[in-house]
């Protein structure tokens, strides 16, 4: 009786025992998931927590978020760029010589190929001179060379250069349109204007292929974080059914515009082969612009038009890009009909030039 009454005690003991330590075990296991979920948040999402920190602190943020991420291999081994001491005064230097009152400079890229004598470059700095009010906005521009030959180029023409070049990658021929040059250079300018970002200058990026009429300002929204030119619009600024051209945008530097640049950068990975205005028309559905609060327009063909869509009348347009078209020398042959265009047009008479008879010849050989 007593030995029954014995084993029924122990067997209760030894029953608790066991619920308890399923419960510490169970306790533990809630505890580790909930670490690790809100590890992988604050390493994604650094910034979303502090919209209104202080500058200092979303430094640090930033510094902590970037080597992060660096410190993960890729297949691309290229996603971000690595700046030295003395690279990252050089160019804070640069921005601040060349940025307007309110921290905007104008930038952009070229390579030897299109830095040549009466190529490329000498039409995009011919069209800011004649321009209508435009010339004075050379000042502000920043001309960053991918090789030693397009930064020497621009030391001779031009105030503000500065070379971003990369050891053991020769950027200064043709690059054929999506080869692998293309893409590295591309992806490469990418990251770089994420840098300017991050040192706190809102850009307009221009392609060299751009002329400029006139001056964009009056046509930018003026509460939007990211604006982007298209090849075709349709008629309505928030739709992201538009085609966007990232051979022209105007970004300002702020938490949504860091993080979307990293977002996109990063995006390489997940679609490789794809140069970044590609991946630009995947991931502008994504729920991450929302979750981050970015605003994104596009911007109307009217003002900002292309070989793809021209604008219609002399009298509206600030930019013309030679985009859908494909080669150096059809490039220049149509930029050049184009700043011809122009000219015919500013020699009017002033109640003739304010008509809206006047359009495009072009494209003859783009298009």
């Amino acid at each position: 009786m007593l030995k029954n009454e014995s084993d029924k005690m122990v067997d209760k003991i030894e029953g608790g025992s066991t619920n308890k330590i399923v419960k510490i075990f169970i306790l533990f296991f809630i505890v580790a998931i909930c670490c690790l979920v809100l590890n992988y948040h604050s390493n994604t999402y650094i910034l979303e927590f502090f919209p209104n920190s202080n500058k200092s602190i979303l430094s640090k943020n930033l510094s902590t978020y970037d080597s992060n991420i660096s410190g993960k291999k890729s297949s691309t081994q290229e996603n971000y760029l690595t700046y030295s001491k003395k690279q990252k005064i050089k160019l804070k230097k640069v921005l601040k010589e060349t940025a307007m009152r309110d921290k905007t400079v104008i930038i952009t890229t070229l390579n030897a190929a299109w830095t040549a004598p009466n190529s490329i470059f000498d039409i995009f700095l011919e069209s800011f001179r004649i321009g209508n009010n435009t010339k004075s906005l050379l000042k502000n521009l920043l001309v960053v060379a991918f090789d030693q030959i397009a930064y020497s180029r621009c030391l001779e023409i031009h105030t503000h250069c500065y070379a971003l070049i990369t050891k053991n990658v020769d950027f200064s021929g043709e690059k054929k349109y999506m080869s692998g040059d293309y893409l590295k250079m591309m992806w490469r300018r990418t990251d770089f204007l994420r840098i300017v970002l991050q040192m706190g200058y809102n850009f307009i990026f221009t392609d060299a292929d751009i002329l400029w009429f006139r001056q964009p300002f009056a046509h930018f929204y003026s509460h939007v974080d990211f604006q982007i030119a298209c090849d075709y619009y349709l008629h309505n600024s928030s739709n992201p059914n538009n085609a966007p051209n990232g051979g022209f945008k105007f970004v300002k530097s702020n938490n949504q515009t860091i993080q979307f640049y990293k977002f996109w950068n990063k995006s390489r990975r997940t679609y490789p082969g794809k140069n970044e205005q590609d991946v630009l028309n995947i991931i502008k559905y994504s729920p991450f612009i929302k979750k981050i609060g970015l605003k994104m327009r596009f911007l109307d063909t009217s003002y900002f038009g292309g070989f793809c869509e021209p604008s219609k009348y002399l009298n509206y347009v600030c930019t013309m890009h030679a985009n859908c078209c494909i080669g150096l020398d059809n490039k220049i042959h149509d930029l050049r009909m184009a700043i011809n265009d122009w000219k015919n047009y500013m020699a009017l008479p002033d109640d003739e030039r304010n008509s809206y008879k006047y359009t495009w010849s072009l494209p003859r050989i783009c298009g």
